[in-house]
């Protein structure tokens, strides 16, 4: 399982319809995210899962006071080389805008 602040990757953005009533935006598949949260879940077909909360997509409320989040197989860990990637990408500076 993830742990708190870890940086995971979207390998599943095949959502079912409905679901971006719940959140203020979806995961994309190939792209990172850091895990902020993690709760016992529910999927949509009544199974149950751990709700994976990222620091880059809240989730609405539910009627029970807690946050939707997404289904923890939707994500991998990220590996080492992808780690090091990540972080030199957060580190380049943007380029002057020319006009």
């Amino acid at each position: 399982m993830f742990e708190i602040g870890e940086k995971v990757v979207c390998v599943d953005d095949a959502f079912p319809h409905g679901v971006a009533d719940f959140h203020s935006a979806l995961p994309f598949e190939g792209l990172i995210y850091t895990v902020r949260d993690i709760t016992p879940g529910q999927n949509w077909d009544k199974t149950e899962t751990c709700a994976v909360h990222l620091k880059e997509i809240t989730g609405k409320i539910n009627k029970r006071g807690i946050e939707h989040g997404f289904s923890s197989h939707r994500f991998r860990p990220l590996e080492e080389d992808e780690i090091l990637e990540a972080v030199a990408v957060e580190q380049e500076e943007p380029e002057p805008a020319t006009f």
